[in-house]
């Protein structure tokens, strides 16, 4: 008898899939938690600066040794580092608008000043608001509150109130802010494809 042996392949669903499976599998988780824990950042940005940005910048160097060293492919940790940080940067506004729209109390209030801190490295707003019921309360409003100079001393308004008062109370639209809040909405949408889009890609494409 031939002492030559005959090679068998692994049947369906034995050594050979495995692997794949499981890289799949942990490329799709990746691909979710990353775009998941950047937009979590850019909404903590908006309650404390520091604290988000310091979470954007962890999650961000995250995703590009993971996809850049672990899994060997720099051009996708490329992509995923850039739109990572221009994500967060649309995020933030999104997450604060949507909330605050749909979550939001409205409170009747008037406008008492509106100053521009420093016109000399463009706009710097600030709104003082006064509630017109309850306690009163008087608010200072920045840009990032939607205090873009839509609204003069003495305008009525209504102003969303964070019923947790975590965040700022932020004030309605202006007739020239158009339809900035949904370009806002897009730019996250798409950059959150993108990023799960490269991390998956690079999860899939890795290199042993």
């Amino acid at each position: 008898m031939s002492g030559i042996g005959t090679a068998v392949a692994d049947p369906p669903g034995g050594k050979g899939v495995r692997p794949a499976r499981a890289t799949a599998l942990t490329s799709v988780l990746w691909a979710l938690a990353l775009p998941a824990a950047l937009l979590l950042s850019a909404a903590v940005t908006q309650w404390s600066t520091w604290l988000g940005v310091v979470l954007v910048m962890a999650t961000v160097a995250c995703a590009g040794c993971l996809v850049g060293f672990a899994w060997k492919r720099a051009g996708a940790a490329t992509l995923v580092c850039f739109g990572g940080f221009a994500l967060t940067l649309f995020a933030g506004p999104a997450v604060y608008d949507g909330y605050m729209r749909t979550v939001g109390e409205p409170v009747d209030a008037v406008v008492t000043r509106v100053v521009d801190r420093d016109a000399r490295r463009g706009p710097d707003m600030f709104c003082t608001v006064r509630e017109l019921g309850g306690e009163r309360r008087t608010y200072e409003v920045s840009q990032r509150e939607n205090c873009w100079g839509q609204a003069r001393p003495g305008d009525r308004v209504v102003l969303r109130e964070d019923p947790l008062g975590l965040l700022g109370p932020r004030l309605p639209d202006g007739p020239d802010q158009g339809n900035t809040p949904e370009i806002t909405l897009a730019s996250t949408a798409g950059l959150t494809l993108l990023v799960t889009a490269g991390v998956l890609y690079g999860g899939l494409r890795r290199r042993p």
